[in-house]
């Protein structure tokens, strides 16, 4: 059995989360790869190293003193080490980085330098050889992930290593530049190291038991989903569920690698299995349930649309040309709506308007905003029956209008539309109707 692990900001932001991952390292000799992510918050009102190396590089590109503020980074290091009780300096590498901040290396390279010193003491306390995540993870001259090549040297190299760690986060231009993934993007770096050692188990440790079916924020203590597979992990990350970063899904599924979702704080909890596919079948009809506010809708009529060969192009050639892209095309025979990012469209709405009478002079044209979208994602969905007259009575017997309801040909989920004022009631309507009448 051979496992990669990799600890999130909140596993890692202080000595006696460092003892807690140490233990669940230590309790399986199959945690062979680690990969730590940079220290997060203590406590709530505390910032994260990340946060703090973007500040202090801030401070020292606009030519201001940024001492204090890089020995304060140093400080929640020391911390650590202190803590955990080693031998350890990190001086040579802070002198390192004061040159570079002072010469201007990059926003990239300050946000990495995070993963990077936690990689040093994580690899120290755990007594593993370290693996500079620059030596290994590849980008090509325009920023792009160079995952083959990433692949072949990261596991020629491990191949020759029992166990190591690597830092999360980053990876190195062709010209050595540092380069880092979108923020959470640790969540990938483990991801890519499980692909090349080709690993039985990705663990993702992080501060939660898994996902929950639905926001904690909206609902109280929801249920949390035993298993889910990467396409039902997919919508539900696409409408705003964020456990995982939904990047970090492409390098493990194409070599079969189930990820596992695991709380630091409760090792005995199973946590959340994500596979390609599962013969189990869900607790409930559905497996999620997330959305986002934030939408405009705009609703085209023509008569005999359906029988204009090329409307639908003409009409989204006109979002395209202006930079913006659709969330869903709901359409009847005589009409069409065209769902977009409300912050990304308004600036361009008279535009857009123009040009769809340019192009298909419609008999009516109107737009809606302040719309929120829902998305009630199950595989369980195509074999039970009602599941969207459910939905629907739910809504209904909650006074919530629906504007808008769309289903995917896969079965897999069902979107709808609702005022953004009804947003939090109508998850908690689908909640109660598919969960909490379960229970």
């Amino acid at each position: 059995m051979k496992k990669v692990v990799k600890f999130g900001g909140s596993s890692l932001a202080s000595a006696s989360q460092f003892q807690k991952a140490a233990s669940i390292i230590k309790a399986e000799k199959s945690r062979r790869y680690v990969v730590p992510s940079a220290p997060g918050k203590r406590f709530d009102g505390d910032v994260k190293v990340t946060d703090m190396l973007y500040d202090c590089y801030e401070t020292a590109i606009g030519g201001k003193n940024f001492d204090k503020k890089l020995t304060k980074i140093q400080e929640r290091y020391n911390e650590i080490i202190e803590g955990l009780h080693l031998n350890l300096s990190l001086d040579k590498e802070f002198e390192q980085i004061h040159d570079f901040f002072m010469k201007g290396a990059g926003k990239n390279y300050a946000a990495s330098r995070g993963e990077y010193l936690n990689g040093i003491v994580m690899a120290a306390y755990l007594g593993f050889p370290f693996v500079d995540a620059a030596e290994v993870i590849f980008f090509d001259r325009d920023g792009n992930f160079d995952s083959e090549k990433t692949n072949k040297t990261l596991s020629a190299k491990l191949a020759k290593m029992e166990c190591a760690v690597i830092p999360g986060f980053y990876g190195a231009m062709p010209g050595g530049a540092i380069k880092t993934f979108s923020r959470g993007g640790s969540d990938i770096t483990g991801s890519i190291v499980a692909r090349a050692v080709k690993a039985d188990l990705y663990e993702n440790w992080t501060d939660v038991s898994g996902f929950l079916v639905t926001d904690p924020h909206i609902v109280e203590n929801p249920e949390s989903i035993e298993t889910i597979t990467y396409r039902e992990l997919r919508e539900l990350a696409y409408m705003g569920a964020s456990v995982l970063h939904d990047e970090a899904i492409f390098p493990v599924r194409s070599e079969g690698i189930p990820i596992n979702i695991r709380n630091t704080n409760d090792p005995s909890a199973p946590g959340t299995m994500i596979v390609e596919s599962t013969c189990k079948k869900p607790k409930y009809t559905i497996t999620g349930i997330a959305g986002k506010k934030g939408f405009a809708a705009v609703n085209i009529e023509k008569d005999r649309m359906n029988s204009e060969v090329g409307f639908g192009r003409k009409v989204l050639s006109v979002f395209e040309e202006n930079g913006i892209s659709f969330e869903h095309i709901p359409s009847g025979i005589d009409t069409m709506s065209v769902f977009v990012q409300q912050s990304e469209f308004e600036e361009k709405e008279q535009k857009v308007l123009a040009g769809i009478h340019r192009m298909v002079k419609p008999d009516y044209l109107e737009m809606e905003s302040d719309l929120a979208l829902v998305a009630v994602v199950g595989r369980g969905m195509r074999s039970t029956r009602g599941t969207a007259g459910r939905i629907f009575s739910a809504l209904a017997h909650a006074d919530i209008n629906i504007r808008m309801i769309d289903q995917g040909s896969s079965e897999l989920n069902i979107i709808i539309g609702v005022d953004s004022k009804d947003f939090e009631r109508a998850i908690r309507a689908i909640y109660d109707i598919f969960v909490t009448a379960r229970l």
